[in-house]
């Protein structure tokens, strides 16, 4: 079983910079493709960012694509989400998410239903 804990959102100004992180325990992390998806309220969840098990393939959404990174660190079992320029509609709950298969694809690397674990969340709200 892999248990996901995410960390890092809170209270941030338009143009301003957050970084979340997601701890991973149980499994073997460093096999894993890595997500993060958002949901802000009344919307459904949606794709952020993902990445590989070395680190060497990521995608984005469109929305993030040149202000958010995604990286990972194998040896502390953690996933980060920087996050730049951030405006208001960032605003949302954010979720780590582990595919525990491995496999890469940049298509499936989008779609919520690759993943099998989910973290609670964090929040995030950007004010303008």
């Amino acid at each position: 079983q892999v248990h996901l804990v995410e960390s890092g959102g809170g209270l941030v100004q338009a143009g301003g910079s957050l970084r979340l992180s997601c701890a991973a325990s149980g499994g073997t992390f460093s096999s894993y493709v890595m997500g993060w998806f958002r949901q802000a309220p009344g919307k459904e969840r949606e794709f952020v960012a993902a990445i590989n098990w070395s680190g060497s393939g990521t995608s984005f959404a469109d929305s993030v694509k040149g202000r958010f990174t995604i990286s990972r660190d194998n040896a502390k079992n953690t996933v980060y989400l920087q996050m730049n320029s951030l405006r208001p509609v960032d605003t949302a709950d954010y979720f780590c998410a582990a595919d525990e298969r491995g496999h890469w694809t940049i298509i499936t690397s989008t779609k919520p239903t690759s993943y099998a674990y989910w973290g609670q969340g964090t929040q995030v709200t950007v004010s303008s």
